[in-house]
């Protein structure tokens, strides 16, 4: 993949055989029953693996907040922190779409507020699409003046991280016929209101398969079973960059938090014993430039 010499956000293929990503090319693999790979990133070295691994989708989410920001939740994360992020990631990136994550607070107030912010997403982190949380009212009405101003959206219903404590805290949701059916109305008004695909999180996976049928566009699950047209993982969830085991829906696929803590351990302890740095950890200078330093210095 190379990038056009004026524009780094100007992607062109360096490998024919596997092209950009776009809202055409991610349709085709829903029709065509191709699933969708999806991970988040948050900065530069996470952005490449995600390009080194050939995912279709990137978010870059709001999940920074406890991942790499150091909070308990992921509502204190705010606009300048995901613009960062996100350009750190753009510049990392090539071939995946690339999906920004409205924080919490950044939307909400208006529609004018929802597209300033998606605005500031696109033009300042080079974000091909954002996504916002919730299928409520407001955020289908936020979903559809973003639309209208000609920026792609992705929606998110189910566990919606943002309004947790409303929906009584990390837990699945959608497990009684009435809930079910308040995120199936939600899932549908957020197609109705342009988005391009939704994410469905923590919900019960014979409910997802209920609503696929009703659903036209793809559908990203999280804990949503295998009924969806793609998964996506959290980076730090899928390679262990973090403590305890996690969500009950989150594969391991490798444990790099104890290999980081390990290499650390072993660092200190080369250091504290004076056996690093070594010999060849060092660099030399001529004999003779070291003999003339050494006058140098004694007759100053």
């Amino acid at each position: 993949m190379s990038s056009h010499p004026s524009d780094p956000n100007v992607r062109t293929p360096s490998d024919p055989g596997r092209l950009p990503m776009t809202l055409p090319l991610l349709m085709e693999k829903k029709r065509l029953g191709e699933p969708i790979v999806m991970v988040t990133a948050y900065d530069y070295p996470s952005a490449r693996a995600a390009e080194a691994g050939g995912v279709d989708l990137v978010l870059v989410g709001d999940s920074a907040a406890t991942t790499v920001l150091g909070y308990s939740a992921t509502t204190p994360v705010v606009l300048e922190d995901m613009l960062v992020l996100a350009r750190a990631v753009r510049r990392g990136l090539h071939t995946p779409l690339l999906i920004g994550d409205l924080p919490f607070g950044s939307y909400e107030v208006s529609d004018e507020q929802a597209i300033t912010t998606a605005m500031r997403m696109v033009k300042e982190a080079g974000c091909e699409a954002v996504k916002l949380e919730g299928g409520g009212a407001s955020s289908v009405s936020r979903a559809r003046a973003i639309v209208g101003a000609g920026i792609p959206v992705m929606g998110h219903v189910g566990l919606t991280p943002q309004t947790s404590t409303a929906l009584g805290g990390w837990k699945a949701q959608g497990r009684s016929a009435a809930a079910a059916a308040k995120i199936a109305a939600e899932a549908l008004a957020l197609q109705e209101a342009g988005c391009f695909a939704l994410v469905f999180e923590a919900i019960p996976s014979a409910v997802t398969d209920e609503l696929m049928g009703l659903l036209e566009i793809p559908v990203i699950g999280i804990g949503a079973g295998a009924g969806t047209d793609g998964q996506v993982l959290v980076f730090h969830d899928l390679l262990g960059i973090r403590d305890g085991l996690g969500a009950r829906f989150v594969k391991r696929y490798a444990n790099l938090q104890q290999e980081m803590n390990d290499g650390v351990a072993a660092y200190a302890e080369d250091v504290r014993g004076r056996r690093y740095p070594g010999p060849e950890h060092t660099y030399s200078i001529d004999a003779g430039e070291l003999a003339e330093l050494h006058e140098l210095l004694h007759l100053a």
